[in-house]
């Protein structure tokens, strides 16, 4: 059976623990010249939504892995166009071994993986970014050692990563906060779901950052307007203005708290510059850690993960 990653969903607590561990692994060895556990995969990645991150974390880390990674962008293919979701997941599954997709509708990655023949991997749609949260909570162990007993707030917008950490922390155990507008409130049916997957989730939403933000070992922010909402920028950032991450929002927070950013980052927007480079700012090692927490991902999608990785 083709096993997919499009949700923190699907997989188990214990899965998301196995894939940190392996994600550390591949991190010490990376570099080593006879480590190449992915020797001869070849990835297919489709960007309908542009990324700087993500384009770079996948491409390199399949190469330095002995992979390659083919990049296909909406100028490329007619995915959906000129060609239907369905038959382009037939063909380009003919092609490669596995497939990460970054797009805009949720639906269209779930009517993808439904035709494809590979695995499949959710690398952004607007409702998840679960490759993200799997980087981030590995950055979390490296810093704090635990994922498990630690309290999260995410304050912002409701958006795609607010929704990949209550999946997570319905998943893992940990605590977590989101504090946005009523109007940023994230989406609903992922709410209800977490509560399905665990009905004791810690999980609270609020509209009060300095009450999400409390005691926390992390405090996590995004951007305000994501891509694609362009036209409600104005709107949302009147919303958001008093969500700044600021000096006087984290001093609330634990004095050795971390901040966290999935990046492109706006400063003085919905972070100040003094916060984001910070020495409680891990932005720059939670940017690399994509490469990592990817790379396991690719492994286990692929079952790799029993040949001495």
């Amino acid at each position: 059976m083709i096993r997919h990653c499009l949700s923190l969903k699907d997989l188990t607590k214990q899965e998301i623990i196995e894939l940190i561990e392996v994600a550390g692994n591949i991190k010490k060895r990376i570099n080593e010249i006879n480590y190449k556990p992915l020797d001869g995969v070849i990835l297919g990645m489709i960007f309908e939504k542009s990324s700087t991150r993500t384009r770079l974390s996948f491409e390199a880390g399949m190469k330095k892995l002995g992979g390659d990674a083919i990049f296909l962008s909406s100028r490329d293919i007619q995915l959906g166009r000129g060609e239907t979701i369905e038959d382009s997941a037939k063909v380009i599954s003919r092609y490669v071994d596995i497939i990460m997709i970054r797009t805009f509708e949720h639906q269209r990655l779930i009517k993808f993986a439904e035709h494809s023949t590979v695995p499949v991997i959710n690398a952004l749609t607007d409702l998840l970014h679960p490759c993200q949260v799997l980087a981030d909570l590995f950055t979390i162990k490296e810093k704090r050692g635990d994922i498990e007993h630690i309290k999260v707030a995410f304050v912002g917008d409701g958006n795609n990563m607010a929704n990949s950490w209550i999946y997570a922390a319905a998943l893992v155990g940990f605590e977590l906060n989101i504090a946005t507008p009523v109007d940023c409130a994230p989406n609903g049916r992922v709410v209800y779901d977490a509560f399905k997957i665990n009905p004791y989730a810690k999980i609270t939403l609020t509209d009060n950052p300095k009450e999400a933000v409390k005691d926390a070992d992390v405090i996590y922010t995004d951007v305000w307007a994501s891509m694609g909402e362009e036209a409600q920028k104005e709107k949302k950032h009147e919303l958001l203005k008093s969500y700044q991450v600021n000096k006087e929002l984290v001093s609330y927070a634990k004095d050795d708290y971390i901040f966290m950013h999935c990046l492109p980052a706006h400063r003085e927007e919905e972070v100040e510059a003094d916060i984001i480079d910070s020495k409680h700012s891990v932005v720059w090692d939670e940017a690399e850690n994509r490469t990592y927490a990817q790379l396991a991902v690719i492994m286990k999608l692929i079952g790799r993960l029993n040949d001495g990785y």
